[in-house]
């Protein structure tokens, strides 16, 4: 599965803002110059953002965006959510009984993608935009020295040697 630029361009910008904002509304053409984004791309971001109640705007001469609620509070998946990008990682039509497959049965595979997308969305929904513009981000990645790539697959080996082992 790949985010797609929607959801880390909304991410980036987000944590932009906050950092930037100090109390005082940031204009997206600051915000876009900062992160290398299109402005009309922004624009069409905050206006998503602003439905989803993540920001507020202030309209006249000063104006720009805010924060809508402390930096803290806002979880990266609420993000990611409120530009509609989805977070799944299965082929199948997402919220649909119906399976990828021809005859509309789930494919083999299924449950681990369907899986795979609620420890996503768990992960993201763990982490506030605080904890992104501070680097508190650090504290969810593996221990030093360990292979984040190996991580998920070692325990299972194992548990399915200690499982041989005792048979």
């Amino acid at each position: 599965m790949k985010l797609t630029t929607k959801g880390r361009y909304a991410v980036m910008a987000m944590a932009d803002l906050a950092r930037h904002s100090a109390g005082q509304p940031v204009a997206l053409a600051d915000i876009a110059e900062r992160q290398e984004i299109s402005l009309s791309y922004l624009e069409q971001l905050f206006a998503k953002l602003r439905r989803g109640h993540l920001v507020k705007s202030v309209r006249g001469p000063g104006g720009g965006y805010l924060v809508a609620r402390l930096a803290d509070d806002i979880r990266v998946a609420d993000i990611i959510m409120a530009v509609d990008e989805p977070l799944v990682a299965t082929r199948c039509e997402f919220g649909s009984p119906k399976g990828c497959m021809s005859d509309s049965s789930r494919c083999i595979t299924h449950d681990l993608w369907d899986e795979l997308s609620r420890q996503i969305h768990t992960f993201l929904s763990g982490v506030s935009l605080g904890d992104v513009i501070s680097g508190r981000i650090a504290a969810h990645r593996p221990a030093d020295g360990v292979d984040s790539r190996l991580a998920f697959t070692a325990q299972p080996r194992r548990v399915a040697e200690a499982s041989a082992a005792a048979e």
